[in-house]
């Protein structure tokens, strides 16, 4: 299994995946991998979400994880589905030490200082700052992080194809999470185009 510091730098953008019928798991996650986004976060915000992440780990070059990870409840439920990384909108002590046992490449969402100091101390140094623009934007990514030269983060809330770019330009951004290059009712054509273009972006 690999790091999380390798998943969040195959691309400058994982995509944030909410979905309703598992028969569109496999054509969107091709069609998110063909446009050059491989980590794809299946969030568990749907009763058929880890169906979808085993469908879509049959398709070639996939690296696919679960989002809204919210318990260690959770945390076996994605492992038993063979995840191959773990994303949380927020940080307990038991999820992280969970995780870390698991051995899982994991991602814990922060919003502050203190929440980053909680993954410290459980020996983990990559977030998801979340609700990213909610929180204060850029702005406020820069003052929290500050003194946390040793932490690197993916922005998501709020992170669009037009400001992913001033988000990927801080030092200690690796990637960005978004929603946008699987829109609801999105053709795999639509998702191939929207995917290729965040797979472009670069650091303003």
């Amino acid at each position: 299994m690999t790091d999380i510091y390798s998943i969040m730098t195959k691309a400058p953008v994982v995509p944030v995946l909410v979905i309703d019928d598992v028969a569109d798991a496999v054509p969107m996650a091709e069609a998110l991998v063909a446009g050059g986004l491989p980590c794809l976060e299946v969030t568990l915000r749907t009763p058929c979400a880890l169906d979808a992440i085993e469908a879509m780990k049959t398709v070639p070059g996939a690296i696919v994880g679960a989002g809204t990870v919210l318990s260690t409840k959770d945390l076996e439920a994605v492992m038993r589905a063979g995840v191959e990384f773990v994303v949380s909108p927020g940080l307990t002590e038991s999820l992280g030490r969970a995780a870390k046992e698991a051995g899982v490449p994991f991602l814990p969402g922060v919003a502050n200082s203190a929440d980053i100091m909680t993954g410290l101390d459980l020996g983990l140094s990559h977030f998801k700052f979340f609700p990213a623009e909610a929180n204060g934007g850029l702005p406020a990514l820069k003052a929290i992080a500050a003194p946390f030269g040793m932490a690197k983060f993916c922005p998501t809330g709020g992170v669009s194809v037009d400001n992913a770019p001033k988000w990927l330009g801080h030092p200690q951004v690796l990637c960005v999470g978004g929603s946008w290059v699987a829109p609801k009712g999105a053709s795999p054509e639509t998702i191939r185009t929207l995917a290729a273009e965040a797979a472009a972006l670069t650091p303003a």
